[in-house]
């Protein structure tokens, strides 16, 4: 990638305290305009013109909406280069001919047509992709897409529930090749239709059939056998089976991952299946996991918010690491919860919001975890906005790369240690360093003045 060639340049771009002069300066770097573009907020308008004037149609495309002023907005709708005129709903259109997702905000001004009229375009990828975007349309759009021509567009019409299939409907999607997967996941089924189902040798449709929730217990009796493994852990999990016949099916499944089998193995690593009828059942039934084998029922059932104070600290102290981070994202967890589960495990970045951001988490003890072996727990740390700067040198001199990328970033940092991070070898450390409002003039300068700019 482009900004990781340059990436003080890059971070600079986003450096939301650099002056304007400096922002206009680093428009004729393209890393410069990496940083420019993904940067916070609105562009100043002398910014704008320099990434037209260096970066063209490139960087036209991502100068819309409130990130420009008005005025820039204008002056791009009516710019003389066709180019950057159209950069942003020629992205689109080429989007849309290769198949790409994107929002209907963007469909509707690439296009310069109202939604209802794209849903009835005469390209069946337009009409696709707007079926995917569009999902507050009015039923009498959706039945006209259930029935469309494309198999394209009749699949992309189905692949999120809502806004749904009419009763009416059903039947000819459940018979539908195109649409089969998407329905089977949530349609009822009829015997007769179950039975169509379960017969196709396409293991999607299949796979599908086995998550749905409203098969009944014979129905599931049916699929027992299955010779694929993911079928058979998606009725495992279902309400129909007794516990006997669930650590039965998930023995055999395990057993096969043991023996080699790549398909046992994908279905229990991979797992894209949750019980979510567990959340819906009343509260008896619910307890009643709580000493289930299984951890996916356990975190399921941490996921409510009405259990009794004996459930939450049996779920506490639960030995799947996963189903304790469940429990403590509930609003009243106990503060000495939270510190002792990020103590020995850490957090995890991509679950938000964090648990060291929950309400109760209590930021004094953000400090302790400087010392701790894990470097996984050890940044967080890094959260305490008021960590002295002695702490932070000890970051910036840490092997993992991530720490010193936090020190980098943290508000408190030094221009002095900000100058040991810009030289950092690795490019994000350095990256971060250079975005951070602490910089000095002196050092954007001397970093614009090494690039030749």
């Amino acid at each position: 990638m482009v900004h990781l060639k340059q990436p003080r340049l890059s971070g600079l771009g986003r450096n939301l305290a650099a002056p304007v002069d400096v922002l206009v300066r680093l428009a004729r770097h393209r890393a410069g305009r990496h940083g420019l573009e993904t940067r916070k907020g609105q562009l100043p308008d002398a910014v704008v013109e320099a990434l037209l004037t260096h970066g063209g149609r490139d960087s036209a495309v991502l100068l819309r909406g409130d990130r420009i002023s008005p005025a820039m907005r204008h002056r791009i709708a009516e710019h003389p280069d066709p180019a950057i005129r159209d950069a942003h709903a020629d992205f689109i259109r080429t989007m849309v001919e290769c198949g790409v997702s994107t929002g209907m905000e963007n469909l509707v001004e690439a296009y310069g047509r109202p939604p209802a009229e794209l849903a009835a375009a005469s390209d069946p990828k337009l009409r696709a992709i707007v079926a995917e975007a569009w999902r507050d349309r009015p039923m009498a759009v959706q039945l006209a897409l259930l029935t469309d021509p494309d198999p394209g567009v009749r699949a992309a019409a189905t692949r999120a529930k809502h806004p749904g299939v009419p009763p009416e409907q059903y039947a000819r999607c459940l018979a539908d090749p195109a649409v089969q997967a998407n329905v089977a996941r949530f349609l009822p089924l009829t015997s007769d239709q179950f039975a169509r189902l379960v017969k196709t040798a396409d293991k999607t449709v299949l796979q599908a059939v086995a998550r749905n929730p409203h098969l009944t217990a014979d129905m599931v009796v049916q699929l027992q056998d299955s010779a694929d493994p993911s079928v058979r852990i998606a009725v495992a999990f279902s309400r129909q089976v007794t516990a006997e016949t669930r650590d039965r099916l998930l023995a055999l499944v395990e057993a096969e991952k043991a023996a080699g089998g790549v398909d046992a193995a994908v279905a229990l690593d991979w797992p894209s299946y949750e019980p979510d009828w567990l959340r819906d059942a009343p509260l008896a039934e619910r307890l009643s996991y709580l000493d289930c084998p299984h951890a996916v029922m356990r975190r399921v059932l941490a996921d409510g918010r009405d259990l009794p104070d004996e459930a939450w600290q049996r779920l506490d102290d639960d030995p799947d690491v996963s189903v304790r981070r469940a429990a403590a994202r509930r609003p009243d967890t106990p503060p000495q919860v939270l510190v002792r589960l990020l103590r020995a495990h850490g957090d995890v970045s991509h679950v938000r919001p964090l648990l060291v951001d929950h309400p109760n988490f209590p930021r004094q003890a953000l400090r302790g975890f400087v010392d701790e072996p894990d470097p996984r727990v050890r940044v967080l740390a890094l959260k305490d906005p008021e960590l002295p700067v002695p702490v932070l040198r000890r970051f910036a001199d840490f092997e993992e790369g991530f720490l010193r990328a936090g020190a980098a970033r943290h508000p408190n940092v030094t221009a002095e240690l900000l100058e040991r991070l810009l030289a950092d070898p690795e490019p994000s450390v350095a990256d971060d360093a250079a975005a951070n409002s602490v910089l000095t003039r002196a050092q954007m300068d001397s970093i614009l003045t090494e690039a030749g700019l």
